[in-house]
């Protein structure tokens, strides 16, 4: 996996929750090493967050998915991390062997009570079982100088 074309400043993940269970990856390294957190990563440059999020669960899940509602955003002094609910759409649960140790369907209230689950997954998942919580993309073309557009809205 090359960097060169990593937005280090842009970062996407999305909840998928299926069957009143919720796909988790044990990851392998950094801070979260050993915990199951919801799978994501940074933004290509020329990419949209949506394709990030798409290209990101293939790429370390083997699960396909589309992002249908913004549930979050993240920000601090360095970069924005945005969260989407998303459906599964295909594929089965396989580990990259790389980035993550195991990828499983878990029970969303197994998952709110283990202690390898971190407290920004707990809440993630909380926000997306909400009803109604999050906004919804719209069809939008905006002028053609910046595009493609994305516009999320109540």
């Amino acid at each position: 996996m090359s960097n060169e074309n990593t937005n280090w400043g842009q970062s996407v993940t999305g909840v998928v929750i299926r069957d009143g269970k919720v796909l988790l990856a044990r990851h392998t390294y950094g801070g979260g090493k050993g915990m199951l957190i919801i799978p994501g990563g940074y933004v290509n440059y020329g990419e949209t967050p949506q394709d990030a999020l798409r290209r990101e669960y293939m790429e370390e899940t083997h699960v396909v998915v589309e992002p249908t509602e913004l549930i979050g955003v993240r920000f601090n002094m360095h970069d924005w991390y945005i969260v989407f609910k998303a459906e599964y759409v295909s594929g089965e649960p396989v580990s990259d062997g790389e980035e993550n140790s195991e990828v499983l369907w878990m029970d969303v209230n197994e998952a709110q009570a283990r202690e390898d689950v971190p407290e920004l997954t707990k809440k993630l998942i909380t926000s997306a079982m909400r009803d109604n919580s999050g906004l919804h993309y719209e069809d939008y073309t905006g002028s053609t100088k910046h595009a493609p557009y994305s516009l999320y809205c109540k």
